[in-house]
């Protein structure tokens, strides 16, 4: 690695060590320059201005990103590897938010970096295979579409949410659901305990009065555990 890379390097890492710990707001001129040990007209001659060193920064998280996604082995089941690319997709975003949503959090219209296009050739064989098998229901550009749609979605909604609060059988629900919409396979649906505990909770509020405030308090959290039990086999 010569003088220009190590430096840029380094730049990468001060940029990215600020936005893991403090946030975009904390990526500026001043801070990055002196993190690195830099002039900042150094910034500027290797990324040309603060937006292209933040591109830099998500191509950098992007690159871990792929590596994870390259190292999943392809499978003889392509519907099987296309819900493990979803899992490892969703799985980044929640270890890396800072990068996720520098990626995904506010895209610039019509525009897509490198890295960006390296992970859309990646989804698009991984629905090409699902298509090549015959398991496909949709063409393979709105499959695509639709599993990164989906994914980016649910990703961003989990950040968004704190850690405690998440239901991370969110994330399941939504990769079948729509793996079961562009394969045309019917998605399995809840069990019975399932849908009967949802049902009564939802017509609770015909029943003011019936329950004292601590019964109901109790009824719903019997329902609600009922209602995230997995089915007995």
């Amino acid at each position: 690695m010569n003088e220009r890379d190590e430096t840029r390097r380094r730049i990468i890492d001060a940029a990215t060590e600020l936005l893991t710990t403090q946030g975009r707001d904390a990526v500026t001129t001043r801070a990055v320059s002196a993190a690195a040990g830099v002039q900042p007209p150094t910034i500027y001659r290797l990324f040309t201005d603060m937006a292209g060193l933040l591109e830099a920064v998500a191509a950098d998280g992007f690159e871990t990103y792929l590596v994870r996604k390259h190292g999943l082995a392809l499978t003889d089941d392509p519907v099987e590897d296309l819900r493990a690319g979803w899992d490892t997709h969703v799985a980044f975003g929640l270890e890396f938010p800072a990068h996720y949503l520098l990626m995904y959090g506010q895209p610039a219209p019509g525009r897509r970096s490198s890295a960006t296009e390296q992970a859309s050739r990646r989804l698009h064989m991984l629905v090409s295979r699902v298509a090549e098998a015959g398991r496909l229901a949709v063409s393979v550009e709105t499959g695509a579409a639709m599993v990164h749609a989906a994914g980016v979605g649910t990703t961003l909604s989990l950040i968004g949410t704190p850690a405690e609060e998440r239901d991370h059988d969110l994330s399941r629900r939504l990769r079948d659901s729509t793996i079961a919409a562009i394969t045309g396979a019917p998605p399995e649906g809840p069990p019975d305990h399932v849908r009967r505990a949802v049902g009564l909770k939802a017509v609770l509020g015909d029943a003011d009065g019936l329950f004292t405030p601590g019964e109901r308090a109790l009824l719903d959290e019997f329902l609600d555990r009922l209602a995230a039990a997995p089915a007995h086999r």
